[in-house]
Formats: C-alpha cells, sequence, structure tokens
C-alpha cells in the first residue's frame, strides 16, 4: 500500500478540523485552525448531525480560504490563498506595483521553481480549500436526505461550496495553464477535483485524474457557478462575506471574459446591470458606492462588494502576509514592501486630478523612501481589512469591455462612464467614445482595480490578443532605477527611467509564463509528473 506523500492530498485532518471551527473569523484565532487535535471519522460525521454544526462547517471553508498555512507550518499563516495572498501574488505577477524588498522577488522577477515557496503553497491551499469544499457538498448532500436541513438549504450550502471550488479551480487555471484563448482551451488545464478525499482509497482514485484541458476545467466551473446561481439567495446574513446569487453570477461573467465570450458575458452581466442609469442589481441590490474609496472605507457594509473573503483582528495573514502590512508604508506601521509603480502612477490614461489618487494612493515621505503606496487597506494595527473578491466596478467594466468587443459603444461607453466618472473631473470625462474603446476599458480596470490582485489575470487572458496582448509578461521596474525623492513621480510631467537594470519581459513561451507544478505533486502523481509545465528556457 502506498504511502500518501503529497499534501494536496493529505487534507482530512485539516479539512475536517477546520469545519467545526467556530464561525466568524474575528472569533477564531489562526492558532485555533491549525492546533485542533485529530479528528476522528464519527466527529467528522457530526460536523453535519445538526444545522448548527453544518453552518459551522459552512464558515469553516471560508475560514480556510482567508487562513492557509505557509509551507505546511501551523503558526505560519500568510493570508492563503485568498485572505491576501491571491491578490498579492496577483499583483506581483504584473508591472503596476512595484516589489521594494526580496520578499516577493521570486514572484515578481518570474523566478519560480517546483519548490518556490509562493507557488508552491498556493497550489496546496487552493487545493486544500476544493477538498474542504467538496467534504461539505457530499456531507450537505447526506444532511439533506436525512432530514438534518431542508432539502433547499442542503441545496444553498452546496452552492456555497461549488462557488468556492470554482473560484480556487479558476485561480489554480491563472497561474498553472495557458489561457483559454490558447488553441481554444486545448492545451493542459488543472485537475479538477469534485469528489472529497478523506482515506487512502480515495487518494490513489485522485491519482489517476490527470490536468484534462482548459475547456474542460472552464465547461465545470461553469456547470459549478449554474448551480450555485440556481440555489443560493439574494442576499446573506453575514453579508458580503458569504456567496450569494450575484457573486455566482457575477463570477460567471468574469470566466466568459476569460473565455473570449462576449455574448456570454453580456447575457451574464446583464442580470445584474439595468438597461439604464442609475445602475443597482435588480438582484442584490449592488451599486457604486458615491466615492471610490466607498468600497475600503467601509469594507464589511458598503452597496459596491459583491463578495470578499473576511479577515479579523484575531485572523488574518499577520505582518508576514495581511494586505495593510504588505502594501501598506512604514511611515503608517505598514511593512512597506509593495508600493504602486511609477509605470502606472505617471501613466498618461490615469488623470493627475483623478479623486483615485487622493483617496487610495498614500505617499510615504520618509527620505531615501519616497514612494506612493496602495491604499485600499489601511486598518494597520488589527489587519482586518476584508480582502475583495469581486466588487459591481468590476461587473460594470466587464460587460462594457464585451458590450465593445461587439461594436457596442453607446452601451460600452455609458457602463465605462459610470465607474470613471465618479473619479475624473468633468473635463475628463468622454462624452463620445475614444478612438480605441477597448483599449480605455482595459486602461480604466488598471485604474479601478489596482492593488485587487487583478492584474496579472488581465495580462493571462489577454496574453494572446492580437491588439492588447502582450505575449508574455511585461517589462518591470526595479527599486534600483529609481530616485527615492519623491521626484520618481509625477504624472504631468514624468520623468524618463533608465532603459536597463529593470526586470526585462518575459515572451509567452518562456518558462516564466507559468507556474510550475511543486515537486512534491508531481513526485507523488506519476499522472501529473508526466504532465508538468516547462521548467526552464
Amino acid at each position: 500500500m502506498k504511502k500518501v506523500t503529497s499534501r494536496s492530498y493529505n487534507f482530512r485532518r485539516a479539512a475536517v478540523a477546520a469545519m467545526l471551527l467556530a464561525a466568524g473569523t474575528s472569533i477564531v484565532s489562526c492558532k485555533d485552525f491549525t492546533e485542533l487535535a485529530p479528528i476522528s471519522l464519527a466527529s467528522e460525521e457530526s460536523a453535519f448531525a445538526s444545522p448548527g454544526n453544518i453552518k459551522l462547517a459552512m464558515m469553516g471553508v471560508y475560514e480556510s480560504a482567508a487562513i492557509g498555512t505557509y509551507q505546511n507550518l501551523k503558526s505560519s499563516a500568510r493570508g492563503y490563498p485568498f485572505g491576501a495572498a491571491a491578490i498579492e501574488q496577483g499583483e506581483m505577477r504584473g508591472e503596476d506595483m512595484l516589489n521594494i524588498d526580496q520578499f516577493y522577488a521570486i514572484t515578481y522577477e518570474g523566478g519560480a521553481n517546483p519548490t518556490s515557496l509562493n507557488n508552491v503553497t498556493m497550489w496546496h491551499t487552493l487545493y486544500a480549500l476544493i477538498n474542504q469544499a467538496n467534504i461539505l457538498i457530499e456531507g450537505v448532500q447526506k444532511a439533506g436526505a436525512k432530514g438534518v436541513i431542508t432539502d433547499a438549504e442542503a441545496k444553498a450550502y452546496e452552492g456555497e461550496a461549488r462557488f468556492m471550488r470554482a473560484l480556487s479551480h479558476h485561480e489554480l487555471l491563472v497561474h498553472f495553464s495557458f489561457p483559454y484563448a490558447d488553441a481554444a482551451g486545448g492545451k493542459w488545464g488543472v485537475p479538477y477535483r469534485t469528489k472529497a478525499i478523506t482515506s487512502l482509497a480515495a487518494y490513489e482514485e485522485g491519482l489517476k485524474m490527470d490536468r484534462g484541458t482548459v475547456k474542460d476545467c472552464y465547461t465545470k466551473l461553469i456547470a459549478d457557478l449554474d448551480f450555485a446561481e440556481a440555489n443560493l439567495p439574494d442576499k446573506q446574513p453575514d453579508g458580503a462575506q458569504r456567496a450569494t446569487k450575484g457573486a455566482a453570477i457575477a463570477l460567471k461573467a468574469r470566466i466568459k471574459q476569460h473565455m473570449g465570450d462576449w455574448d456570454g458575458v453580456i447575457a451574464e452581466s446583464n442580470k445584474l446591470i439595468p438597461a439604464a442609469a442609475p445602475y443597482k442589481s435588480p438582484i442584490g441590490a449592488f451599486q457604486l458606492t458615491a466615492e471610490p474609496d466607498g468600497p475600503f472605507t467601509s469594507y464589511k457594509n458598503n452597496t459596491e462588494s459583491i463578495f470578499s473573503i473576511a479577515n479579523g483582528p484575531n485572523a488574518n495573514g499577520g505582518s508576514n502576509g495581511a494586505l495593510p502590512a504588505m502594501f501598506g508604508p512604514a511611515s503608517l506601521n505598514g511593512r512597506g514592501l509593495v508600493a504602486t509603480s511609477p509605470i502606472l502612477y505617471n501613466a498618461s490614461f490615469w488623470k493627475a486630478t483623478d479623486k483615485r489618487r487622493a483617496l487610495l494612493q498614500v505617499y510615504q515621505p520618509t527620505t531615501g523612501s519616497r514612494y506612493y503606496f496602495n491604499y485600499k487597506y489601511r486598518d494597520y494595527t488589527t489587519r482586518a481589512d476584508w480582502a475583495p473578491m469581486l466588487r459591481y466596478a468590476e461587473v460594470l467594466l466587464t460587460a462594457a469591455e464585451a458590450h465593445a468587443r461587439k461594436g457596442e459603444n453607446d452601451r460600452a461607453l455609458a457602463l465605462l462612464n459610470a465607474v470613471r466618472n465618479r473619479s475624473v473631473e468633468v473635463g475628463d470625462q468622454f462624452t463620445t467614445p475614444p478612438a480605441d474603446l477597448v483599449l480605455a476599458i482595459l486602461q480604466e480596470r488598471r485604474i479601478e482595480l489596482a492593488g485587487e490582485g487583478r492584474r496579472w489575470a488581465d495580462i493571462h487572458r489577454l496574453a494572446l490578443d492580437a491588439v492588447y496582448g502582450f505575449r508574455g509578461i511585461p517589462a518591470k521596474m526595479k527599486k534600483e532605477q529609481m530616485k527615492l525623492d519623491g521626484t520618481d513621480y509625477n504624472a504631468v510631467t514624468p520623468p524618463t527611467f533608465p532603459t536597463t537594470g529593470g526586470v526585462p519581459s518575459y515572451a509567452y513561451e518562456s518558462f516564466r509564463f507559468l507556474w510550475p507544478i511543486p515537486a512534491e505533486e508531481t513526485a507523488a502523481n506519476p499522472t501529473l509528473r508526466a504532465q508538468q509545465n516547462k521548467l526552464s528556457d
């Protein structure tokens, strides 16, 4: 009998333990999560023996989404996979934020390998979360059949778990697989796991699963989200920290955007966007906040946040992972590791008087360390800022792109302006479509979603776009190219930076474009061993 060595399969203790956590990340600490005693099968079954336990099990799934263990260390929480890490890794794989220290150098410079910790931990914690969702799905199906909860309640819980399963698999796809546009999704995907692995027999069965194709994975993503949409409520009593019908629709719109299915994007988005302004969703009552900082000054209770991962004072990514720690300036008690890059700050398309400069950027005046930092995450004391996963602004911009791609410029411009006009002065507003409306929408995404982890996802999906794609990873700035006296940031008369000394661009064909499957995984899984991504050029 084989020994189970891969952490991606060896989930049972962590998965069941997390299900029994008390609800709410402000109550449960990381220490509680990682130091529970081993759980017996009887205890696993008890997790679904009462309505109260089932809710705790569901909250345990969200808790694991916020705080996975780093390097499998019980005492080390870094906000994996979605509490902070997905956002940080998504930004560091792009060019719009600047790596200041060595903390994110491997990700930032494209040096990931099968044992480098950030990419390895993302793989492990995403699959651990997927397995936990699968355990919950099987548990609530049985609980529903036994009458512990109603059939509708069972399906609603299953919808939440399937939403999280889809969110996790899609995160894996944008890092470990080529985009859908490559040969119409015919490249290798990632193992799309839909069965709970709680025993050696289930582990052995799991070893038979290959990566499938990207197209196969996207078909399963849509199926999971169709189920979620059909069975989730419009609103949750716990707010945006739990999946809703609107969240399932918004995620479907994002996924269809990655597929280049513009008709599909419009069909999904129209469920959330009325035909005319003011745009207030008929499902969930989502609408833009009056000011662009609204979703971040009141991250627990605002009209724009569709789905967020809850962090709390006692459960967050800590000083080595939490969003305000990583993105916050040292002058405000952050660690100052990731700043806004002059590539974005000085971009000609970001107007100098845009409100988002004053409201969502903060300047560190320290001599020799003068940077602008993202100011969306600002609880530098308790690090309780929630991690935004889906916002109504993104839905509007995703729909705008789809309409523009189809030549429906009036609708596209109206949706773009709904987001843009709350931040720019009247003289800078578009009254007619710009010459390249799609480009204007893509540029608006870079400004509006800066610091929310969407930059890499856009680079990835657009990589092969003949007009808007980089066909690889764009060049980035390095700290060493800057003068650090404050003059590096000037939106009116941008400085000229040295042409050498930065992080070079990398071609789509380079091994650096995709993260490799962890060595620990390929050592345990002979099927994936033969399907490893390119490891060198």
